[in-house]
């Protein structure tokens, strides 16, 4: 078999056995957490370590496998197969809670208010209970609080998004025209906008629970709301740690024009966070 078809395969390799054990320990001490008990956040903090150190550990292995010139096509085949199976687990990740959000808001709510078929209603669960949305529950159990609007901060901030994919796609464009210092500023541009993305979505928080009282006790307007918006902002924030490794290299020299998966991958996944800002910014915010 020639060395282009044949299938590299890594030999001894401690990181899988490495991750388990951080995954173990993680998990471990964050349900010890939740009962309470003496010293489980320590444990949760070195689970949390152990995880750290193997993914600089492995993921700096495959970066040197890739510019030693080991990972052929089949590789690159698999890599990309891999990259399209992990985006779309998150693509039915994200819609298990739009999902959910949808049913809240089309079916749960006007059932509970005595609305529809009229097979559950607010008699017999909730007697009083006004369907609207957001709703607070009957009587505004979690208190006043005022929902959170579309065109302050949320506007900006899809602003933001909208403008990183451009930058990013910049970007891409300089790496296959082969123009190094395109590639290094569309990418520090982007990192940029993708942190204060982040920054301004904290911010937006802070006005949430201090100033609006919107808070995860807020009914299940304010659990939905940080749900969805808070597994976004962690989505962002690890798409620009990818970002900034992506950099990193980039300055290192590394990727031609021939050869940068670990960027197509990455933008790949940029755009498919930019994406789902786009449904939450109309069905959370707008809608």
């Amino acid at each position: 078999m020639s060395s282009e078809n044949a299938y590299y395969v890594p030999h001894d390799a401690k990181w899988p056995i490495i991750g388990s054990i951080g995954l173990m320990l993680f998990f471990c001490g964050f349900s010890a957490q939740l009962n309470n008990t003496p010293s489980a956040s320590i444990v949760t903090m070195i689970g949390f370590l152990v995880l750290v150190y193997m993914m600089f550990g492995w993921f700096g292995e495959v970066i040197d496998e890739s510019e030693s010139g080991a990972y052929k096509s089949s590789e690159d085949a698999s890599f990309r197969v891999g990259m399209i199976w992990f985006i779309f687990s998150e693509v039915m990740f994200f819609a298990a809670f739009f999902g959910a959000l949808f049913y809240i808001r089309n079916f749960s709510v006007p059932w509970l208010g005595g609305d529809g078929s009229g097979a559950i209603t607010n008699e017999y669960i909730w007697n009083g209970f006004e369907a609207m949305w957001p709703t607070n529950g009957p009587g505004e159990v979690g208190g006043q609080y005022e929902k959170m609007g579309a065109w302050g901060l949320p506007a900006i901030n899809t602003l933001l998004l909208l403008s990183s994919g451009v930058t990013l796609t910049w970007a891409h464009w300089g790496l296959i025209a082969n123009k190094r210092k395109q590639l290094i500023f569309g990418l520090i541009l982007t990192v940029v906008l993708g942190i204060v993305f982040v920054g301004l979505q904290a911010l937006e928080y802070s006005h949430g629970y201090h100033d609006l009282n919107l808070t995860m006790g807020t009914g299940v307007y304010g659990s939905t709301f940080y749900m969805l918006t808070g597994f976004h902002g962690f989505h962002v924030t690890v798409g620009a740690i990818m970002l900034t490794v992506m950099l990193v290299r980039s300055i290192k020299g590394h990727f031609t024009p021939e050869n940068h998966f670990a960027f197509e991958a990455t933008a790949w996944y940029w755009h498919f966070v930019d994406v789902v800002w786009l449904g939450l910014f109309v069905f959370v915010y707008w809608l």
